[in-house]
């Protein structure tokens, strides 16, 4: 394996195991922020064993996303220093305005949020609970605007080699920031969504048939039944702007080799960028170019537009983009089919029943699983530029051999493996704390917190 595809690997799978834990982060705030509003007004201990139970999570998935976004950075300058040398100016301002204004926020209100249950007034409490999930998304935005720019540069000028900003505007709002922006955003609430509807599934099915566990139970499966519709229109308006923008991405997506009218929708396929050509396929009639162009015999680009004069392909690779893309919309499919199938059953009977519990309790990361897939399509499918149009990948990369990166990719994966199981560990046992009332900080107390203040 060459010392380029090994780098890619690294960051590929450090920022594969960053994601995981903003994805929770970013949703689980501003539903604690809802669960606290619901305590205020009623005055339901219930809400706050929720509130208590699900805080811990969050403290929990925002430390190792903080761990995890640390090691991100220290690869930029070792693994890409070409990255910095050459856009350094537009991406350098925008993370210190990421740290600047979202990081500081999320830090400072975070241990009130945490700890300042009978230290602070519950107002305060409950500003600080909004503080730090307007923090969360305001830091998304940040990340966001530039991964978007990455991919749909505007707003620079190019001098001997090095981008210049010339329009901050621009690089902020580039074309594909309010798809990409919207579409993560959605995602992150279906991811945790399905997280606490999951979790309280387990607990129902161990036994646990508390009011508050039937509250969260409810709120996760109703919010990722009415959100997936959504989310199925934004990725539509999505793939559109990437069609504009990137169609190379969207071929690869699609399997599409020759660009043409009535192409199918390919469901499964076999592709083969040796013969260029799918070794097997099943496809809808003139499915690709209805969705893409609205119209049965919309003409879609294919990859072989995207060929150099001396064979060498300009297009992402087909495979990896078209896999992960199916990954993607199955679960999203199998996520719309299972909440709405219990959220009926929840409301007919105020509980999920046997099945419908098991299959929450199964589904409990797959919004981990679409993210991941998805996160894949969009990078992937960037290839092979960092900076589409302006850096390509090999330029930025560092020139380290191959066993330095193969080692240290190996100790990354092995300090990855024990983190995350020691994460999935750790809500288990906060689970089955909260399951037989063992967990003390769940029950009603005096130092709680009164919705009067």
């Amino acid at each position: 394996m060459d010392a380029l595809l090994l780098a890619r690997i690294q960051f590929a799978a450090n920022i594969s195991f960053h994601i995981l834990f903003p994805t929770i982060t970013i949703a689980l705030g501003w539903f604690l922020l809802y669960v606290k509003l619901r305590f205020n007004r009623s005055g339901d201990m219930a809400w706050m064993q929720v509130y208590r139970f699900w805080v811990k999570v969050f403290a929990l998935s925002f430390g190792l996303g903080v761990v995890s976004g640390i090691t991100m950075s220290f690869q930029f300058g070792t693994n890409w220093p070409g990255f910095m040398e050459r856009v350094g100016n537009i991406a350098g301002p925008l993370l210190a305005y990421e740290v600047m204004t979202a990081f500081f926020l999320e830090a400072l209100f975070l241990g009130i949020m945490l700890f300042g249950f009978d230290r602070v007034s519950n107002r305060v409490h409950t500003a600080a609970t909004f503080l730090v999930a307007f923090g969360t998304t305001l830091s998304a935005f940040w990340i966001l605007v530039l991964n978007s720019w990455m991919h749909t540069p505007q707003g620079y000028e190019l001098r001997d080699g090095v981008v210049h900003a010339t329009d901050w505007w621009a690089i902020i709002f580039n074309p594909s920031l309010p798809y990409r922006l919207a579409h993560m955003m959605v995602a992150s609430f279906l991811t945790v969504s399905f997280l606490i509807a999951g979790v309280s599934a387990l607990r129902w099915l161990w036994g646990d048939r508390s009011k508050g566990l039937l509250r969260a139970m409810r709120m996760g499966v109703y919010t990722a039944a009415a959100l997936i519709p959504a989310q199925i229109v934004i990725g539509d308006l999505h793939g559109l702007n990437t069609l504009e923008h990137q169609p190379a991405k969207v071929a690869a997506m699609e399997a599409n080799w020759e660009t043409g009218p009535n192409v199918p929708l390919v469901l499964f396929a076999l592709p083969d960028e040796e013969t260029r050509e799918n070794r097997f396929e099943i496809g809808v009639p003139n499915g690709a170019s209805l969705i893409l162009k609205h119209e049965a015999d919309g003409v879609v680009p294919g990859l072989n537009d995207f060929v150099a004069e001396d064979g060498t392909a300009l297009h992402p690779p087909v495979a990896p983009v078209f896999f992960s893309f199916r990954v993607m919309v199955g679960i999203g499919m199998l996520m719309l089919v299972t909440s709405w199938a219990v959220g009926y059953r929840m409301y007919r009977t105020g509980n999920p029943g046997l099945w419908g519990a098991r299959a929450l309790a199964a589904m409990t990361f797959s919004g981990w699983i679409a993210t991941l897939a998805g996160w894949y399509v969009t990078e992937i499918g960037r290839q092979p530029w960092l900076v589409t149009g302006v850096l390509d990948t090999a330029t930025a990369a560092a020139d380290h051999p191959a066993p330095i990166l193969g080692l240290s990719l190996a100790l990354y994966l092995a300090i990855y493996g024990v983190l995350i199981v020691a994460y999935l560990g750790a809500i288990v046992h906060l689970a089955r704390k909260a399951s037989a009332g063992a967990d003390v900080s769940l029950k009603p107390a005096g130092a709680m917190p009164v919705p009067a203040e």
